[in-house]
């Protein structure tokens, strides 16, 4: 397969804080590759390092398909990070996803018009263009905060805790449209979670991200119950139960 991320050896950090040290791991292109572990111990740091915005302190971090050919990214931040004061609309929005395109104080043409939207028809909130994004469900946030990833036309949609402060049934909706994302745009996903249950049954490779531990491998090799005890300081028992991770937190004796 085309590996398109490569870390070697690379130490990460801020200043001269080191989060992360001897990061050594591969994607390879149409992966969805997941980032898991408690908050704070790296993961994010690790998708800005992919993006490019953190350079390592040591270490490399090659990013390029076949030849070096330059990857298109699109980044779904975390919701809460996204300005709401001004009272952008939802295409207004999902408008941004095309700056880059369009260029330094120019106005959308009518490519980027249509790009804006197909984007919106394609995650399902066509009717919401004219609604003001901070007035949105969390749900449909999250939808729009996607179509602005997909104006871009990435090959590769970064996730960041996509799922975070969610319903169950938002939840479900959001993991089911980034399957669609990937099994039928083929677009190679990176999605960054606490949420163990969301990457367990979803992603197909996952990263577990701790400052003093950091394991990669298939979902089922890697997220085990003495990994995850390891990892959170407290019993954890994973089961499989028709076709499904379930991830819980006691030892066997707590059944009930």
């Amino acid at each position: 397969m085309d590996t398109i991320i490569t870390f070697t050896n690379a130490t990460l950090g801020y200043g001269r804080t080191a989060v992360l040290r001897g990061v050594s791991f591969a994607i390879s292109r149409g992966e969805y590759f997941g980032l898991v572990g408690p908050n704070g111990t790296g993961k994010t740091t690790i998708l800005r390092a992919i993006l490019g915005s953190l350079r390592p302190m040591s270490g490399t971090v090659a990013i390029g398909g076949l030849h070096g050919t330059p990857l298109r990214f699109g980044y779904v931040p975390q919701r809460e990070t996204v300005e709401s004061i001004l009272p952008h609309t939802v295409e207004e929005i999902v408008t941004m996803g095309r700056y880059r395109q369009i260029g330094l104080f120019r106005r959308p043409g009518a490519v980027d018009r249509g790009i804006v939207s197909e984007s919106l028809e394609h995650v399902g909130i066509a009717s919401l263009r004219h609604q003001v994004f901070r007035d949105l469900s969390g749900g449909q946030k999250q939808r729009a905060l996607i179509a602005r990833a997909l104006a871009s036309r990435p090959e590769v949609l970064l996730l960041d805790e996509p799922t975070n402060g969610m319903d169950l049934s938002s939840r479900l909706s959001i993991l089911q449209l980034i399957d669609r994302l990937h099994s039928e745009d083929h677009l190679t996903i990176i999605m960054v979670s606490h949420l163990l249950d969301d990457v367990a049954n979803h992603a197909r490779r996952i990263a577990i991200v701790e400052r003093d531990f950091f394991q990669v491998g298939a979902v089922d090799v890697v997220l085990t119950g003495e990994n995850l005890s390891s990892l959170y300081r407290m019993p954890v028992r994973v089961e499989r139960r028709g076709g499904r991770t379930i991830i819980l937190a006691g030892g066997p004796d707590e059944r009930r």
